[in-house]
C-alpha cells in the first residue's frame, strides 16, 4: 500500500507516531531566556555560524556580579564569555580529525557564588545541529545537558 502526504500534519510519519503536540523553535528559546545568543561575540572568535550558550553554562561559567567580585575576585561577563567561546573555538581547531556533531571541550573558570579565587576545570558540551530553519547553528552546554 502506499501513502501521500497531502500536507504537513498528513503525512506518512504522522501514521506512525502521531500529530505534533508541541514544537519548541530556537528563537523562541532565545526570547525565553533558556539559550543565551552569543554570536556577536562567538564571530569575533572565528565562528561562522550563529552561536548560543544554555542558561545553565551561562550561570556557571559566565554569570559574574559585583557580589561575585567583592566576594571572590574581579572578573567580568564579557571576559569570562570570551574565555567560554574562545575555548569552544580552539577546540574546534584542536580537534585532531574529531567529527561529528558533538565535541566536549575543557576550560578553567572560578565558580561563582562562593568564596574560592582560584580556577577550577570545566568540561562544557558544543552541539552543532539545525536551527529553525535547518541551518547550522551551535549550542554550548553542560555536558549533562542534551
Amino acid at each position: 500500500m502506499q501513502t501521500t502526504a497531502t500536507s504537513f500534519n498528513d503525512s506518512p510519519v504522522d501514521g506512525f507516531f502521531g500529530n505534533v503536540i508541541s514544537t519548541y523553535t530556537r528563537a523562541q528559546a532565545i526570547g525565553d531566556g533558556v539559550l543565551m545568543d552569543v554570536t556577536k561575540v562567538a564571530k569575533e572568535a572565528g565562528f561562522t555560524w550563529p552561536v548560543a550558550i544554555s542558561q545553565a553554562a551561562w550561570s556557571d561559567c559566565v554569570e559574574w556580579t559585583d557580589e561575585d567580585t567583592r566576594r571572590q575576585r574581579y572578573q567580568d561577563e564579557s571576559g569570562r564569555l570570551w574565555d567560554v567561546v574562545y575555548m569552544a573555538a580552539f577546540a574546534i581547531k584542536s580537534g585532531r580529525g574529531e567529527t561529528g556533531p558533538v565535541r566536549l571541550f575543557k576550560m578553567w573558570r572560578v565558580p561563582r557564588g562562593g568564596r574560592r579565587k582560584t580556577p577550577q576545570f570545566k568540561v562544557l558540551k558544543m552541539i552543532v545541529g539545525p536551527g529553525d530553519d535547518a541551518e547550522p547553528v551551535i549550542t554550548i552546554m553542560l555536558p549533562s545537558e542534551d
